[in-house]
Parts: structure tokens; sequence; C-alpha cells
């Protein structure tokens, strides 16, 4: 059997990092060799996953194998959908356009504040008192 192209991509957000591949297949979306609905059971953050495939018209043209970890549902799937896009760039550089016009090439630098030394969580501190 002749191999098939994979486009590769990673996307990253908050503690989460996702693995994406890209095969020519029919649509059907992998995660963690679970399916995207099972694994992740928000559908708004599913859809939101599936953005860069609507806007660069390739829904159901490819097979999406994710390997994801750390965070949790909302950041695994703003990594993937990220990945995803990354993905798309090595499959067709002219998709860089609409991809970069949305939003979808842009890493979001928001991260947890470490804690900080005294206090209990990285703003948290315990009560004042006078006495």
């Amino acid at each position: 059997m002749a191999q098939q192209a994979a486009y590769a991509g990673t996307g990253r957000r908050k503690d989460s990092v996702a693995r994406v591949r890209l095969v020519p297949g029919n649509g059907k979306i992998t995660v963690n060799k679970e399916d995207v609905t099972k694994y992740i059971p928000y559908p708004n953050l599913v859809q939101d996953l599936k953005q860069p495939l609507a806007l660069t018209e390739t829904e159901g043209q490819y097979d999406i194998l994710v390997n994801v970890n750390g965070g949790g549902f909302s950041g695994q799937a703003g990594a993937i959908r990220l990945g995803i896009a990354r993905a798309l760039l090595e499959v067709d550089p002219d998709f860089r356009s609409p991809l970069k016009k949305a939003g979808m090439l842009t890493r979001d630098p928001r991260m947890k504040e470490r804690k900080k030394p005294g206090l209990k969580k990285a703003r948290k501190a315990s009560q004042f008192s006078k006495r």
C-alpha cells in the first residue's frame, strides 16, 4: 500500500499541547484514539476547533488525528484549533490570508499566573488584621 501524505501541526494554549496530523480522508476527527464528540463533551468547543476547516472550505477532505495532553477541555480545544490551522498551512500556503484574518494562526499568550511567596495563590492573600 502506498504511503499517503500527512501534514502535521503543533498547537499550544494554556497548559495544553496538541500534535495534529491531517491525512486525506472523509473528515473523521480522532482525539487521543477517541471520537472528538466523546472526548470533548461540549458541542461549542467541538465547533470551535473545526473553524479552520470551515474557513478554508476543507471540511470532509481530511481525517484529523490528534494527540493532546495537559490542561482542560477549553485549553485543549484551543490547542487543537491552532494545530489544525498550522497543518492546513502545510497543505496549501494560500490558506494563510483567510486564517490570519480570522486570528487562527495567533497563539493565545494568556497563561496561569505563578504563585507568589507569602500568598496562598497568585494573588490571594490571607485576610488582613491590624491586631
